[in-house]
C-alpha cells in the first residue's frame, strides 16, 4: 500500500479532529512503521485534550447549556439549582473542561458559581452573543465591546476562550453583523476574547463558515438520525470536511438530536458516527443528569477504542 493510501485509511479510522496530536506526526511519518508507532500512542481517553483553535485546548466533550434556551432561561436554570450545580461539577470531575455557555441561555453565573474553585486555566468558557430580535429582554443590541464586559463581569474571569455571534442563519451576516464582527477581532487582539466565530443553524451558513478566514471556530449540528439538523449528514459532513480543510475548529452540536434520540441504541449509533467522522473537534451535549453523562463517555471511550483497534490491525 502506498503511503498516501495508508495514510487516508488510517486517518479515515481514527479521525482526524479528534486526534490533534496524531495527525502532524502521521502527516510526517516517512515508512509505514513510524506512522504505526504515532498510531499506537492514540488515547482512547473520552475527554483527552485536543486542539479547538491554535489558542484553546480542551476536552473532546463538552456541556451545552442552551437546552430549550430562550430570553435567558434553559432547561439547567430552570431545574433545582443544587441539581444544576452538580450536573456541572459532575461534568468537570470526569474530565469534561468544555462549558458551551450564550447570553441568551443565562447560564454565565450559574456555571460561573459551579466552578468558583476551578483553576481558570484548566476549562474552556465559549459563549455567544444574541444579534436578533427577541431572545433577550433587552431590545437594544449593544457592540460586542460592551457585551463582552457583561460577560467578563458575569463569568467572574479576565478573559473569555471564545466568543460566537448567535444563531446564524443566513449570508447576509458578514454584511448585517460587520461591525460586531470588528469589535470581536478588537476584543480578542486585545486579549480579552481568544478566539470568535459563529453557531450555524443553515446549512448556507456552515458553509461560508467553513471558507471565511474571520472564523477561528464554529458550531455546526450534526447527528446520523438526521434530526434537527440543517442538512441530510451526507451534506453535513462534507462541510465539516471543508472547515477541517480550511483549519477551522467544530464544535459538534445536536450530537443526541437536543434529546430527540431516544433509545440508547440510537445515542449508540449517533455517538459513534460524529467520532468516527473524524473532522469534529469537541462534541456538546446538553447533559441533565449524571447518568447522561457517564452513557455518553462512555460510547466516546467505546468508539475510540474500537477505532484504535482497527488501525492496529
Amino acid at each position: 500500500m502506498k503511503r498516501r493510501e495508508f495514510l487516508e485509511k488510517t486517518l479515515a479510522g481514527l479521525g482526524v479532529a479528534a486526534l490533534p496530536n496524531l495527525i502532524s506526526p502521521l502527516m510526517a511519518a516517512e515508512t509505514l512503521d513510524q506512522a504505526a508507532v504515532v498510531a499506537s500512542d492514540f488515547s482512547t481517553d473520552p475527554v483527552a485534550t485536543v486542539a479547538l483553535t491554535p489558542q484553546i485546548k480542551t476536552s473532546r466533550v463538552g456541556l451545552g447549556t442552551g437546552v430549550h434556551g430562550g430570553n435567558r432561561q434553559c432547561n439547567l436554570t430552570r431545574m433545582n439549582r443544587e441539581k444544576a450545580v452538580d450536573i456541572i461539577r459532575y461534568c468537570y470531575d470526569c474530565g469534561i473542561r468544555f462549558f458551551d455557555l450564550a447570553d441568551m441561555y443565562g447560564t454565565h453565573q450559574l456555571v460561573a458559581g459551579a466552578l468558583a474553585n476551578k483553576p481558570r486555566d484548566q476549562m474552556t468558557l465559549s459563549t455567544k452573543i444574541w444579534c436578533h430580535p427577541g431572545g433577550v429582554p433587552e431590545k437594544e443590541r449593544p457592540l460586542a465591546d460592551v457585551l463582552v464586559e457583561r460577560f467578563l463581569r458575569e463569568l467572574h474571569t479576565d478573559y473569555i476562550d471564545m466568543v460566537q455571534l448567535h444563531c446564524i442563519f443566513n449570508t447576509r451576516w458578514t454584511t448585517d453583523l460587520a461591525h460586531q464582527m470588528e469589535m470581536l477581532e478588537k476584543l480578542k487582539e486585545r486579549g480579552l476574547i481568544r478566539a470568535h466565530g459563529i453557531s450555524c443553524h443553515s446549512l448556507a451558513a456552515a458553509k461560508q463558515a467553513a471558507e471565511l478566514p474571520w472564523i477561528d471556530a464554529f458550531h455546526i449540528r450534526i447527528n446520523n438520525a438526521n434530526m434537527r439538523m440543517d442538512g441530510t449528514w451526507d451534506e453535513t459532513a462534507d462541510v465539516t470536511r471543508l472547515a477541517k480543510k480550511n483549519g477551522k475548529g467544530l464544535v459538534a452540536m445536536k450530537v443526541l438530536g437536543e434529546g430527540g434520540i431516544k433509545t440508547p441504541e440510537g445515542r449508540r449509533a449517533s455517538t459513534e458516527a460524529v467520532v468516527r467522522l473524524g473532522t469534529i473537534d469537541t462534541m456538546i451535549v446538553g447533559f441533565e443528569e449524571r447518568a447522561h453523562v457517564d452513557e455518553f463517555l462512555l460510547n466516546v471511550e467505546n468508539t475510540l477504542k474500537a477505532m484504535k483497534a482497527e488501525a492496529s490491525v
